[in-house]
This record gives C-alpha cells, structure tokens and sequence, in this order.
C-alpha cells in the first residue's frame, strides 16, 4: 500500500473533479484522497493531507493555480503539481513552470495519459504536453545566456538530453547501458551543477541551450 501515489484534485468545477476522481479511483496504484474547490483550498489541503501529486486547474477563484503552485512549492516541495488545464497562451504556460509545476497537460489528453502523467511526476519525471513544449521553444529559441552546461561531463550530457525528451531514469540507463542507480547519480550531479531544482527545469534548460531537438 505504500507504493499508492496519493492524489489530491483541484478544479473548480465538480463535473470535472468527479471525472477525475471516478477515472483515478479504478486505477490500482492511486487514491484520491482530497478535493479542492479553488487554489486557496488546494494549498491548505496539501498541507492536511500531504498528496505526492497535486493535479491543478490553472483558472480558479480566489487564488488561482499558478499562485497555488508557488505556495505548494514553499509550504511543501514534496508534493509534485501537475497543471492539467484548457490552455496553453504563453503568459499562464511560462507562470506555472516558473512557479514549479512538474508537468503541463492540457484537459484533451486521453485518460490513460492522465494517469501515466501522474505516475512520471512522482517520479520526479518531467512532463510537458507537446503543445506546451512547442511554445517553450519558441520562447527561447532567440535567447541565449550564457551557458554552464560545459561544467557537464560528456555522460552527463547525455543524460540531460535523454531527461529533455521525457525518458524515466529506467529508459535512460537501458539508452546509456548503465545502472538505474548510476542515473540518479547523473541527475542530482546535473541539477547541482547548474543550480536547477528539479528535472523540470533541467529539461527546459537542455531545450533553451538548444542541447536537444525535440521535432
């Protein structure tokens, strides 16, 4: 029963929240264990009920989800926010990463990606839908700062390319021949080295330092 992945849903819309929770619950490794109503509840609810994963709607009264994902962030970073939401405009795409949302789907995935989205976050797997990627790429695609990617070695290259396309740490030590362990090894250098806090944002670095082709 440990291994479950605690759930928390929050939507401001009931039709939506039953949805989910009637499509989470036959799952066998996820419980449902709370419901919010907008991002206010959503914050106080992490705290109650310390969810691995918190699946947010971004548009919800009185604090909205981008808010609630840095409160989440701050009160407890163990808890992985994946934005599932009906847009995907710039201004609340670039808001949410920025915030420290694990993964960004937009509501017309299928259900059994919903639930493969929810196991990779809390993994500790970034995950973007291809939409989202996209635009993330425009953005940087004329921006180039100043990189420290060469504090990197070659197989640490390596791994943070494989983790820009979406690859679990499993996927990537079959890719590269080596030890799941070894790629845990790999990563913590990675985000150490370039004072990223988590393998989101190493993917959104490799994708900004042109370091992966994503088409």
């Amino acid at each position: 029963m440990s291994d479950r992945i605690r759930v928390l849903i929050a939507d401001d819309h009931a039709v939506v929240r039953q949805g989910l929770r009637t499509f989470l619950e036959v799952q066998d490794d996820i419980d449902v264990v709370g419901e919010a109503s907008d991002g206010e509840e959503a914050v106080r609810l992490v705290e109650t009920l310390a969810p691995d994963v918190a699946v947010m709607d971004l548009v919800m009264p009185r604090v909205d989800g981008v808010e609630a994902i840095r409160r989440i962030r701050a009160t407890r970073a163990e808890t992985r926010v994946l934005v599932l939401t009906s847009y995907v405009d710039d201004e609340k795409l670039f808001a949410a990463v920025n915030a420290g949302a694990a993964g960004y789907l937009l509501k017309d995935v299928k259900p059994e990606q919903l639930a493969e989205a929810i196991r990779a976050v809390s993994r500790g797997e970034a995950l973007l839908h291809p939409a989202a990627t996209a635009r993330l790429m425009r953005e940087f695609a004329g921006e180039r700062r100043t990189s420290r990617a060469d504090k990197l070695t070659k197989r640490e290259l390596d791994v943070l390319r494989l983790i820009a396309q979406g690859r679990a740490n499993k996927e990537i030590a079959l890719e590269l021949g080596v030890a799941a362990k070894t790629v845990k090894v790999h990563v913590s250098n990675i985000l150490d080295k370039l004072d990223l806090a988590d393998r989101t944002q190493a993917a959104l670095y490799a994708v900004r330092e042109r370091l992966v082709d994503l088409d």
